[in-house]
């Protein structure tokens, strides 16, 4: 008898630990749901976009079960200090700022500028090697939304530019338009998805190649979640590096838009 109830205790230890187990590889993930092209609800209330492609991925690499959970932008960080979810796979730009308070993985996407004008325009902004071309830009006025970082890089970068500032992106874009500007700067997968893509934009092309200096746009978004978890971390990591180089981060771009949107070479923050 005594044998026996070993045995029981045994497996009823095997199957609690199981199923503890189990329940430690479901990751809760944070995200507005509201966030289009990156985390939103079809009209048949299916959550997809970029985020939720790329959440899916980490986790099924890790072999855990996924749980969204939308959450408010202004909330997002303190409902994750509050154990609310694991992680935040939202679109969140890693800054000094929110590092102090969360850990964040490598960036699964870009923060970049690049220019925008006419389709044809023979325009000689930049140098082979990617540097600014300071004679292509003169006699060309250049749109930029005031107070960004596109306009800091103008002023550290072609200080002799004529610049245009704007309030919002839709009196840069209408200047653009009607030619009182010749190019404008901002963030590529807004001008596909605002302007290049529909109907106004079919004369326009990017003139620039995708600029990505950490200094002024950021290291780029990235995956948070609660410090002290360094276990973790280095797997999602791992994840992220997988979904790069296995070209599953440029497949979920396709899906939106015409170009990738992660770092041509994925590194951790380490």
């Amino acid at each position: 008898m005594k044998k026996v109830i070993s045995l029981l205790f045994v497996i009823s230890a095997a199957v609690v630990g199981f199923v503890q187990t189990a329940a430690a590889e479901t990751l809760r993930v944070g995200m507005e749901c509201t966030y289009a092209p990156f985390n939103y609800r079809t009209a048949e209330g299916e959550l997809t976009g970029y985020d939720v492609d790329v959440a899916k991925g980490v986790t099924d690499i890790l072999g855990a079960e996924v749980e969204f959970v939308c959450q408010k932008w202004d909330g997002m960080i303190p409902a994750l200090l509050a154990n609310k979810f694991d992680l935040i796979v939202a679109s969140m730009s890693i800054t000094e700022k929110r590092r102090e308070k969360i850990d964040f993985s490598g960036p699964y996407r870009i923060s970049v500028g690049r220019l925008v004008g006419k389709k044809n325009g023979n325009f000689n902004l930049f140098n082979a090697d990617g540097s600014a071309n300071a004679d292509g830009f003169k006699g060309i006025k250049v749109g930029l939304e005031r107070a960004t970082t596109y306009e800091n890089w103008f002023n550290a970068k072609v200080p002799d530019a004529e610049i245009l500032l704007y309030d919002n992106n839709e009196a840069m874009y209408l200047d653009l338009q009607n030619g009182r500007t010749d190019v404008i700067m901002t963030n590529p997968m807004k001008a596909h998805l605002k302007f290049l893509s529909q109907e106004d934009g079919a004369g326009f092309e990017f003139v620039s190649p995708a600029i990505d200096e950490v200094e002024y746009f950021g290291v780029g978004v990235g995956i948070g979640l609660r410090k002290g978890n360094d276990e973790l971390l280095g797997r999602i990591n791992a994840a992220l590096k997988q979904l790069a180089e296995d070209g599953s981060l440029e497949k979920y771009a396709l899906k939106i838009f015409p170009f990738a949107i992660h770092p041509a070479k994925w590194t951790s923050l380490d």
